[in-house]
């Protein structure tokens, strides 16, 4: 098997640093040693998308994604959503962003380069205050779940406070999906009680080729707790 090789690394947010791996054709993204995100599992990451984005009425949605990753993501999303749609993307680390620009671009078929698509080099968690009724979807895979933090000061987004802002910013019947890597019921009662009709779905890591089960936790805004 061939040995894994450094392409690049950058500052982390909160500290530390990520680093870029290359194994053949194979790209990996790791902070500190732990594996973040991998070019073999983005099955979960375009379920994601595939979950908020195929029943949204209207010609013109717009979805915000925290969290660029390799782009798996934002690619299921447009391949889901109307030629008027737009694609806001928050994404803190420049870098993550260069790469993929660059190398990593490939591997889900350049989605940057599609004009619906707006990188915000700036927190999900200040676009999301920023917002009022601005969005139909909201994507969140800042963190490995709501208790496995990247950084500490994405607990808020998880909490009474973060859930109030996205639900504030999200439009009637928008809808918020959170990946995790593993489930987590304090969170999905949390979701209830801010007022999302709720879902779990465990999915697995691979898509149709199996692999680790990851959890994505779905909010629908009702009707009474959207902004007017």
């Amino acid at each position: 098997m061939k040995p894994w090789k450094v392409i690049d690394r950058a500052p982390a947010p909160g500290g530390g640093e990520l680093v870029l791996h290359q194994r053949g054709e194979e790209f990996a993204i790791r902070a500190n040693g732990r594996e973040l995100m991998s070019s073999r599992q983005h099955g979960s990451e375009e379920k994601m998308a595939e979950v908020a984005c195929t029943q949204l009425t209207g010609k013109r949605p717009r979805v915000l994604i925290g969290g660029l990753g390799l782009g798996y993501t934002v690619r299921a999303a447009l391949e889901r959503l109307p030629p008027e749609a737009q694609v806001v993307v928050s994404e803190l680390v420049p870098a993550v962003v260069a790469w993929n620009q660059g190398v990593l671009a490939p591997l889900a078929g350049r989605p940057l380069e599609d004009s619906r698509v707006m990188v915000e080099a700036r927190d999900v968690g200040v676009l999301l205050r920023e917002a009022e009724g601005e969005y139909d979807a909201v994507l969140l895979d800042v963190d490995n779940g709501p208790e496995a933090l990247t950084q500490e000061a994405n607990r808020w987004l998880y909490g009474e406070r973060g859930l109030t802002a996205i639900q504030r910013a999200l439009k009637s019947r928008g809808v918020l999906v959170v990946w995790s890597a593993s489930s987590d019921p304090a969170f999905a009662n949390r979701l209830k009680r801010a007022g999302f009709d709720t879902e779990v779905v465990e999915t697995p890591a691979r898509g149709k080729g199996g692999g680790p089960m990851h959890t994505l936790f779905i909010g629908r805004v009702r009707a009474s707790s959207a902004p007017r």
